[in-house]
């Protein structure tokens, strides 16, 4: 799949979870949402991006949550 468009997804997916209060329980929920409705080489392919490009273009609340929780 086009990195582009898994970027967006990804972050899109964020801003519904960054309104939480809780910081650390929304990057939970991303990660969630990712290992849940993702196929695995999706979720391999956002965090080769994170690991080879530095993440570019996604949110910081979206890299953390793949850093912490995927």
């Amino acid at each position: 799949m086009n990195i582009d468009h898994l970027v967006t997804m990804a972050n899109q997916i964020g801003d519904f979870f960054k309104s939480y209060p809780d910081q650390e329980k929304a990057k939970e929920e991303i990660a969630n949402h990712l290992k849940k409705f993702w196929a695995p080489p999706m979720r391999s392919q956002i965090k080769d991006h994170l690991e080879k490009k530095q993440g570019k273009g996604l949110e910081l609340i979206v890299a953390d949550a793949i850093k912490k929780h995927l």
